[in-house]
């Protein structure tokens, strides 16, 4: 579709949504990289985001949906089309007192666990410290290896998500269980569907606040120690797929890359698995100290690093 020719169009079918042009994404993102979107609109309501989504559908207007924009690269040549940029909020505390209705663009942390935690109310709690709207926790079947209080254990937000509100492949919106999703690791329905969430209703149990905080605590030292600064050093997260009982992160540093620098971006130091952003680096230096840990790592051990987190847009 031609953007230009076409933008007086695109605006009448968005609107009432006010739709800005060649928006820098790096801002949006928790890796602070990337180029700009052609198109942008923010939707803060559940009816605003499946408008903008249909409204995209119908036209044939190349679009993708950005969240908090963590465990995403963006390409330095930024996204062609429309970025639907998802801030519906809104947290409902239903009548049982134990579930929690919120909007997809809602942050996990700090707004839905802080909120959560001071009713008392448990099962979030794991997930502090990590950036993720609801969203995108629904996408990724958010998780964390919690050191407390069970060592070990892998937390999912499965195990809390009761149902949710979605904007079907087909354009439905219907209700749906948490079955619907499939959750697996690092992987949900919404990798295989067109499907989009509108919102989400948590069940929690009721716990002691000192108690959650406890584990809020523990939790944030156990990502402290091994995870960056996000202010000082940007990233997005795991970067490579889980292997069972090996880790990525493990063969990445036996092959001698941990603090691996290439023009701003660098493997983190703590961290073999994270790439950080040094300050100003480009999509292109994060790819290259990819695929050097890949290739290397298949050369040096045999096994195959898969990218966790997104490509997005052109590099």
């Amino acid at each position: 579709m031609d953007l230009r020719a076409h933008l007086p169009q695109i605006r009448r079918e968005l609107a009432p949504l006010p739709v800005d042009e060649d928006v820098p994404l790096s801002p949006l993102t928790t890796f602070r990289i990337g180029g700009r979107a052609d198109l942008m609109v923010h939707a803060r309501t559940p009816d605003e985001l499946a408008h903008a989504i249909l409204t995209a559908r119908r036209l044939g207007l190349p679009h993708m949906l950005l969240g908090k924009g963590a465990n995403i690269l963006v390409g330095d040549q930024g996204v062609r089309g429309l970025v639907i940029r998802s801030l519906v909020g809104g947290m409902e505390f239903l009548d049982d007192g134990r579930r929690v209705r919120t909007g997809a663009g809602v942050e996990v942390f700090p707004d839905l666990i802080v909120e959560t935690v001071r009713r008392g109310l448990g099962g979030l709690h794991h997930f502090v410290g990590i950036p993720s709207t609801v969203g995108g926790a629904l996408w990724q079947n958010l998780h964390f290896l919690s050191p407390a209080p069970a060592r070990e254990r892998t937390v999912f937000i499965e195990e809390v998500l009761e149902s949710a509100e979605i904007l079907t492949e087909e354009g439905e919106r219907r209700q749906v269980g948490v079955d619907y999703f499939r959750f697996g690791y690092d992987d949900s329905i919404l990798h295989h569907r067109a499907d989009v969430v509108l919102t989400a209703t948590f069940r929690l149990e009721p716990a002691p606040t000192a108690e959650l905080r406890r584990v809020m605590r523990e939790n944030l030292a156990w990502r402290d120690d091994r995870h960056p600064d996000m202010w000082l050093y940007p990233s997005a997260g795991s970067i490579f797929q889980k292997i069972e009982g090996v880790g990525a992160g493990r063969l990445i540093d036996q092959c001698g890359l941990k603090g691996r620098v290439h023009g701003s971006a660098a493997i983190f130091h703590k961290h073999a698995n994270i790439i950080v952003n040094l300050g100003g680096a480009r999509a292109s230096e994060v790819r290259w100290l990819m695929d050097l840990a890949q290739e290397t790592v298949l050369r040096e051990t045999g096994y195959e690093l898969i990218s966790e987190i997104g490509l997005v847009g052109e590099f």
